[in-house]
């Protein structure tokens, strides 16, 4: 017997609640993405606003 005790070995199952990684990377991915494009399309309209708030602050 181990010093330490009886050693336990369990057997990899698996498991239905651990999720699955890779639709988590495939849905991060696509956020990204959307963002990305969204932020392509709008973003000259948001600095002009931005831009036009600033502005009138400083006036």
């Amino acid at each position: 017997m181990p010093v330490g005790g009886p050693v336990r070995r369990t057997k990899h199952v698996d498991n239905p609640e651990r999720g699955d990684v890779p639709g988590w990377v495939m849905i991060t991915l696509m956020s990204a993405v959307l963002v990305a494009a969204l932020l392509a399309l709008a973003g000259p309209a948001l600095e002009a606003m931005f831009n036009q708030a600033m502005d009138k602050v400083g006036s």
